[in-house]
């Protein structure tokens, strides 16, 4: 029998694996899919030579993350940081973030700069105590209490920024709502504020980094460190249910709904309940392109930054946010990355790939590449013609690609502020799933989505001081 099994190989299945095994534990990962990555796996697609992100294609949290840091994928992984972190087209206009905040707020000037550099001025300058607060469940102690105050302001300042004075702040409205919309839905609470916020900082901080090679440098560099210290990792096995697995610990980097009924018949019938039954977001549509040039945008601009984000003013991001939950919006909010402008390993040469997605509702079918061209278009007059390949993954495709997108959500359960603390408990250690050896170290649980590692990295720690007592896992090997 094995110390660990791991379910599921994306970053925090990984990671997990990778804090077991240097504690001394013997670990298998199982994963369903052919290759390791989940959310951050780079491919090609139906006979393309170029090489696309299924998931994430750009990393604000990793690199924020302790979890890359100290398991070594800061060193192993070329972080590629664009001198634009994220732009924001409104009509005929346009907004950037770039990675220096004042030059930022020169360029928006007048009201909106000041505004704008008000605004993420002291959460930038905090910004690695910002992050481990809140690359942590909310509910520890925070370890530095005057970054959780000023984030708190700084929330409450967001709010009244995007949803009260948008009309007199309209560029800086616009780059901080484009930073809230990544959390769909299109809430107007403290949950969508706070994230938005967070977001926006660390393009201002670390930047928002492109893995040279793709994500699934990233992955693969979680992978090394975790077989580095004998951990086994099993491509193209599915596991049905973990009496299946000869383990005294079972990790799940899955769907919150995929661990419960994977753990069926060991877990408190209220907490199953509860996972099966998790609030999702609104799913999305995807569309990988491969272009004969660069993105021909209207603002050549456009072509420094790394993300760029279409919708129009804060007002119209919110609304076409909020109208995605139940319908596909005809001029939805999207984010498109290029990554192969920074690097020339994705694509054949003199071509470019991008990505492009906007938010639809949860499990749809529908198919959004119309609309998501026309609204690129609109922007950058000529990208029709550019387009050489664009194969489309609706919200259903999604999850077929990757089971723990349930619905073509990216979340792992809803983030508003009730989804953000009940994950999938409320808890100081929400990964333990109330049964000995049993936890979720997945997105669906703290502190949730985005490429950081630290659901799997933190869940691993609770595990080995539950199961072991062992609260130091560098000092035992």
């Amino acid at each position: 029998m094995i110390d660990v099994a791991v379910v599921g190989a994306g970053p925090n299945g990984l990671a997990a694996a990778a804090v077991a095994a240097r504690a001394g534990l013997e670990v298998t990962v199982y994963e369903a899919n052919d290759s390791i990555g989940g959310a951050a796996r780079t491919q090609m697609l139906n006979g393309s030579q170029a090489k696309f992100d299924l998931g994430s294609a750009v990393h604000p949290m990793a690199m924020q993350s302790q979890a890359m840091h100290e398991l070594g994928v800061h060193d192993k992984v070329d972080f590629i940081v664009p001198e634009i972190s994220f732009a924001h087209v409104l009509d005929r206009r346009t907004a950037y973030a770039y990675k220096d905040l004042e030059r930022t707020g020169e360029e928006l000037g007048g009201a909106d700069g000041e505004m704008y550099t008000r605004l993420l001025g002291p959460l930038v300058n905090q910004i690695d105590g910002v992050s481990q607060t809140l690359l942590n469940p909310l509910l520890k102690v925070p370890s530095n209490p005057l970054a959780l105050a000023t984030f708190a302001l700084g929330t409450v300042a967001g709010m009244g920024l995007k949803n009260l004075f948008s009309g007199k702040f309209e560029r800086a409205a616009a780059l901080y709502a484009g930073c809230a919309a990544h959390v769909a839905g299109g809430s107007r609470g403290p949950a969508n504020a706070g994230a938005g916020l967070f977001l926006a900082a660390t393009a201002h901080g670390k930047g928002w980094a492109i893995p040279r090679g793709g994500s699934q440098a990233i992955s693969n560099a979680l992978a090394e460190e975790a077989m580095a210290y004998g951990a086994k990792i099993h491509t193209g096995v599915r596991i049905n249910h973990i009496d299946e697995l000869s383990a005294q610990n079972v990790l799940f980097d899955t769907s919150a709904e995929d661990a419960a009924k994977l753990s069926n018949g060991h877990l408190p019938a209220q907490l199953s309940h509860a996972m099966l039954n998790t609030r999702r977001s609104p799913g999305s549509c995807l569309v990988h392109y491969v272009l004969s040039e660069p993105v021909p945008w209207r603002d050549a601009t456009l072509g420094k930054a790394g993300t760029v984000h279409l919708g129009g003013t804060a007002l119209q991001v919110g609304k076409a946010e909020r109208t995605a939950i139940r319908r596909g919006s005809a001029k939805p909010y999207m984010i498109v990355a290029q990554p192969s402008q920074f690097d020339n390993s994705r694509a054949p040469r003199g071509q470019h790939v991008i990505w492009a997605y906007c938010h639809v509702p949860l499990d749809s079918p529908v198919d959004m590449s119309r609309e998501i061209k026309d609204m690129i278009e609109q922007a950058a007059p000529g990208f029709s013609d550019a387009i050489l390949e664009a194969h489309v993954v609706t919200a259903k495709e999604l999850e077929a690609q990757n089971s723990a997108l349930v619905g073509g959500d990216l979340s792992g359960g809803t983030m508003d502020l009730l989804g953000s603390i009940k994950r999938p408990r409320i808890s100081t250690d929400p990964w333990y799933l109330q049964s000995k050896g049993l936890y979720l170290v997945s997105s669906a649980a703290p502190p949730g989505p985005s490429v950081h590692g630290m659901g799997g990295f933190l869940g691993a720690q609770s595990m080995l001081k539950r199961e072991y007592g062992i609260t130091n896992w560098k000092s035992v090997n």
